[in-house]
């Protein structure tokens, strides 16, 4: 099955735990279709570059997932209609990186950066 990584934003005013359950819910919903939620990641409240509907910060969140298109579809499609879910992003991958996402890394364990001029 192809490998896909999504990312979506919800809105601000959610607490932690109903944001984190948005996770588990689109996780059910891929797992109904026949996908699997191989790993997921909360990354907590962030500013945005720009308003959303009103909103300058959300509670981002990301998907590493193992699904038929069909799956995906449904579960972008409800994610869409989902009044808390303000973004969506997804991506197909030809593999997933081990460990976890380079939001999750410390600033130290990430590879040093071009020397500036």
């Amino acid at each position: 099955m192809p490998l896909y990584e999504h990312v979506f934003i919800s809105r601000q005013d959610l607490s932690n735990t109903q944001a984190e359950g948005l996770i588990e819910h689109f996780g059910t919903i891929l797992a109904d279709n026949d996908g699997t939620l191989v790993e997921s990641e909360y990354w907590g409240v962030k500013t945005m570059a720009y308003k959303i509907n009103k909103n300058r910060k959300g509670h981002y969140a990301y998907l590493r997932t193992n699904a038929p298109a069909t799956a995906v579809q449904e579960m972008e499609r409800l994610m869409r209609l989902h009044d808390d879910v303000m973004r969506v992003m997804t991506i197909k991958v030809d593999s997933h990186e081990e460990g976890p996402s380079i939001q999750m890394q410390k600033r130290d364990e990430r590879e040093e950066r071009r020397a500036r001029r």
